[in-house]
This record gives C-alpha cells, sequence and structure tokens, in this order.
C-alpha cells in the first residue's frame, strides 16, 4: 500500500509548492500554527478545507519536507528551506518541483505499460502520450517552456554555488575561455563569469531560447544547435545536457566539442555535469539517481549513466582520459581531456 500510494506524497509537495506554504512559515518566523498559516497563505485557502489542510501537512511532516513543534507549529527543515522564495530574493528550488510534477511531465508515466507493449516506434512514453518530443512539447506550449528553462536556471544557481564555492573550484581555474553548451538563459555562465572575470563566457543555445535575453552582460549569447556547431573555446561546460541524448546523439555532440577546443596540453577540456549512477555509497542518492534515470528514459530517449558508461562515450567521441569529482549528493563534475 506504501509503494501504490507514494505518488501522493509527490503531489503533496507540489500542492504545498503551489500554495506557496514554505514562503508563509518563513514569513511567519519559522513557527506558524495551521490558523495562521491559512491567512499566511499567497491565496487563502477557505476555512471548510481547515481539516484537509491539517492532514497535507501531516503528511509533509511525516516525510521530512516540513517539521512540527512540541506546540503543534509547523516549522522549516533543510529540505523546506529550498523552497522559500521570499518573493524571488532567496535561491530556490520551487520551479524545478513545479517542473517534475507538471502535468505534462507526469501524465506519460500514466502510460508506462501501454508503451513497453506498444510497436508505434515511439522512442519515449513521453512522445506517444504527448505526440511530439519534449522539444516539440516546449515549441508548443510556451508556459511549459517558460518553467522548464526557469526550473534549470535556478537549479544551475544551487549546483554552480556548490561547483564554483566549493570542490569543484580547481575544475575553472586557468581556463580562458569557456562555451556553456545548451546553457539556456546562461545562469551557470553567469556564476562562472562572477566568479572568475577573467574568462571569457559564452552561452550557446537554440534561437527561441535566447532571443529577449538583453545583450551587454557579463556573458555572450549565441543562437545554434550543437548538434552542428560549437564555438571555439578553451573549455565547454555541458550541465544537465548529455542525460537527454541516447549514447549515438551523445557521441556525435561530444565529437563537436572535441573539435571546438584545443590539445590537452594547451588546456582543452570538456566539464560536464551529470549524475553519475553509483558514485555515492549512501542509499538514498543511489535510489534516487535509478528513479531519475527511470524518469529521462520515459521523457527523453537519454539515460542516466555509471561510469563504465560514461567511459565508452568519452572513448568513441576521441577523449583520452577524464577524471570524476563528486559533487552535491547526486551529482558529479567529470572533466574531459582530449
Amino acid at each position: 500500500m506504501d509503494h501504490t500510494l507514494s505518488f501522493v506524497r509527490s503531489m503533496a509537495l507540489g500542492c504545498a509548492v503551489k500554495l506557496g506554504v514554505a514562503d508563509a512559515i518563513h514569513r511567519g518566523g519559522g513557527h506558524v500554527f495551521l490558523h495562521d498559516l491559512i491567512a499566511a497563505l499567497p491565496n487563502p485557502v477557505t476555512a471548510s478545507k481547515l481539516p484537509h489542510l491539517g492532514r497535507l501537512m501531516r503528511v509533509l511532516t511525516t516525510s521530512g519536507v516540513f517539521a512540527q513543534a512540541d506546540d503543534g507549529a509547523y516549522c522549516l527543515t533543510p529540505v523546506s528551506s529550498l523552497l522559500v522564495s521570499d518573493g524571488g530574493k532567496r535561491k530556490n528550488q520551487t520551479q524545478l518541483v513545479r517542473l517534475h510534477l507538471s502535468p505534462l511531465v507526469v501524465s506519460p508515466f500514466t502510460n508506462m505499460a501501454e508503451w513497453f507493449t506498444s510497436d508505434d516506434g515511439e522512442d519515449t512514453a513521453f512522445k506517444m502520450t504527448h505526440g511530439a518530443d519534449f522539444w516539440g512539447v516546449c515549441e508548443r506550449h510556451a508556459e511549459f517552456s517558460k518553467l522548464f528553462n526557469e526550473a534549470l536556471a535556478s537549479d544551475s544557481q544551487f549546483i554552480m554555488d556548490a561547483a564554483i564555492h566549493g570542490a569543484g573550484r580547481q575544475v575553472f581555474e586557468g581556463i580562458k575561455s569557456l562555451v556553456d553548451v545548451g546553457g539556456g538563459t546562461g545562469e551557470a555562465a553567469k556564476a562562472v563569469a562572477r566568479a572568475f572575470p577573467h574568462i571569457k563566457c559564452i552561452v550557446l543555445d537554440r534561437p527561441q531560447v535566447i532571443d529577449g535575453i538583453p545583450a551587454g552582460g557579463p556573458v555572450e549569447f549565441v543562437g545554434g544547435d550543437f548538434m552542428d556547431f560549437i564555438p571555439q573555446a578553451n573549455a565547454l561546460l555541458l550541465k544537465f545536457v548529455l542525460h537527454d541524448w541516447n549514447d549515438k546523439d551523445c557521441v556525435r555532440i561530444l565529437r563537436r566539442c572535441r573539435e571546438a577546443i584545443p590539445p590537452r596540453q594547451a588546456g582543452g577540456k570538456v566539464i560536464i555535469i551529470e549524475i553519475v549512477v553509483g558514485s555515492s555509497s549512501e542509499a538514498i542518492y543511489h535510489a534516487t539517481q535509478q528513479l531519475y534515470d527511470l524518469h529521462m528514459s520515459m521523457v527523453t530517449p537519454g539515460m542516466e549513466r555509471d561510469e563504465k558508461e560514461w567511459c565508452k562515450l568519452f572513448m568513441e567521441s576521441g577523449f583520452t582520459k577524464y577524471k570524476i569529482n563528486p559533487l552535491l549528493g547526486l551529482r558529479s563534475i567529470i572533466e574531459v581531456f582530449p
């Protein structure tokens, strides 16, 4: 029964994000009773829903998203502190939660069995459900595309903080120029430019993604398809890009990367931020990596890869050496050298 109803936890989390529960608790000083919580929500629920909100909060405290004090007041935890936006003043993960739990992303998982037994040739359950691949749906649904870009941008802020100000800082030292391949709205490249002002940073992404981004900032934006061309640079950054693609396309992308960088002796390298399945000995990370792998295989033609699978891609693409640096739980920084 617990396995069957596990989706209720996810939906309860998504509901709390939409209601703005974490922000309401934060504004209340981090210690808020249920009746005050209702009044503090951005869009207050009706009084008749008070018992139901209590049930929602009970599930979320049991699962560790929120905590409950001895006097019954609700408090934030390290998990729910990541959901506090404070009117946009704080880095948060609310948009990432909204993306993962949006109907367009969730609905293909209700069709998994049908996809496994279908002979229609569709490479993902997502495409079978929506009649278009992920990028096609983004083109058709402007709001979903906006949510996707905002979710990746907010996640980039967290991961780049860990990469630049933590153990991964040395990865970026000594670089003179960097292209963020498939870099979206440029949050990762901007973080690099702020921390290393001497690095010339360029973001390459589809024109429809970068159109409308103001020019003149610390990062240059270039429109194009990384399958066909990548601007020359000392180093390239691929953050959460390769897990969207199958092995054949990954090799094609990596060969384009190999063409765009100088030899290793001249400092050329590719920096990949991705999951390396099995990279952590902690069970919770390993389990989540496996969930993410299944998620990616239903939504995209891609996958999450273990070290042997990454090594195979690198060797087939003409690279000779790589180094994996564990980073922020699920993810790792991989340096790949020609």
